[in-house]
């Protein structure tokens, strides 16, 4: 159950053995069935989660309508930032977009792991880092690309998304109807035809 975390964690600090399995003992297990809901707008996200299987979409509601934020996949972390740092009732939803397995620790539980074991920081501030850069990223992606740029750049940084999430909810994403994700996709592949 731990491999992939295990993995993960590498990339960032090494940890001894101890220190892993001291890590892991903080840590709780949780399913969710595929459109099963994670986090809704006004709870108080209490944890990070590892994404072990399984993808979860992060999403608002604007006047009803779903607007999709972000999509997190396994090998991956999830939080809502603002909540768990602010202790302020979450803005958003989060669900599984299919049948997914998380490793969560707690607020609490991530606090005395930094004072037990200080390089556990390290990857905090890491993945905190990775987070905002990501955040930034999008905004820029959303303010200076049309509507084509975006869907071809997402195709070329995040091939994963087109195999696994529906249609629907890349357009949210791309912050266009469905009915012009449908126009872009036919408009690429005419182009691609008559080269």
């Amino acid at each position: 159950m731990f491999e992939n975390l295990q993995k993960s964690i590498s990339r960032f600090i090494q940890v001894e053995p101890s220190e892993f399995d001291f890590f892991t003992s903080c840590m709780s297990f949780r399913s969710l069935k595929k459109k099963e809901i994670l986090l809704r707008a006004d709870q108080n996200c209490r944890s990070i989660y590892f994404i072990n299987k399984g993808c979860l979409r992060y999403y608002y509601l604007v006047d009803g309508e779903e607007k999709t934020a972000q999509f997190f996949f396994e090998n991956g972390w999830f939080t809502d930032l603002d909540s768990f740092l602010g202790g302020m009732p979450a803005e958003n939803f989060v669900d599984a977009l299919e049948d997914t397995e998380l490793l969560g620790i707690e607020k609490n539980d991530l606090m005395k792991l930094y004072e037990e074991i200080p390089k556990f920081e390290r990857l905090g501030r890491i993945l905190a880092e990775n987070a905002y850069l990501g955040i930034r990223q999008k905004t820029k992606t959303l303010t200076t690309l049309n509507a084509e740029q975006r869907y071809l750049q997402l195709m070329k940084e995040r091939p994963k998304i087109f195999e696994r999430i529906p249609q629907h909810y890349i357009a949210s994403y791309l912050n266009i109807k469905p009915q012009s994700l449908s126009r872009i996709r036919r408009q690429i592949s005419s182009k691609k035809s008559k080269s």
